[in-house]
């Protein structure tokens, strides 16, 4: 049985992702209520991810004898102002992600539990990638600056950030 330090954070972690993916899904919705379909569809792909990172999290849980708690989320933020103001919520969300994962990591290697950071090496290199699509997401955002060029970047939105 890991040590109940590890387990704790796994288990925060795995409910941020359920967080996220929530968080992905109101974003999504969002962005199909204000006629952004790209937009829409990307943060789908996103949610299904973020829920896959959880499943990933579970099941190293199960795996090592620890069954996952599943906890009441917190409804996520669904009034945005523009998509501007989407993107920098992804960023954010992010970054809150990248600090959980190293937090998980520390505490693996606090308390020596080598199969944990196995798991984690991928999580880290997964938040890189997270990171940066979700800067260039704001950065072009930020950049349409006119009706149009936000209609074309909606367009080509998945093309950009995959």
């Amino acid at each position: 049985m890991p040590d109940p330090a590890i387990i704790t954070v796994l288990q925060n972690q795995a409910e941020h992702e359920r967080f996220a993916s929530a968080t992905y899904l109101a974003l999504s919705l969002w962005c199909e209520a204000a006629n952004f379909s790209g937009f829409s569809e990307f943060f789908r792909k996103q949610a299904a991810e973020e829920a896959e990172h959880t499943g990933k999290l579970h099941d190293h849980l199960l795996d090592r004898g620890v069954m996952p708690a599943l906890g009441t989320l917190p409804a996520p933020k669904q009034d945005f102002t523009d998509l501007i103001s989407v993107a920098r919520h992804a960023c954010d969300l992010e970054k809150e992600n990248t600090k959980g994962i190293h937090g998980c990591y520390e505490t693996a290697l606090e308390v020596k539990d080598y199969p944990s950071t196995v798991l984690l090496h991928w999580f880290i290199s997964e938040q890189v990638e997270e990171e940066a699509w979700t800067g260039k997401l704001l950065a072009l955002t930020q950049r349409a600056t006119c009706a149009g060029a936000l209609a074309n970047l909606d367009r080509h939105i998945i093309k950009e950030l995959t």
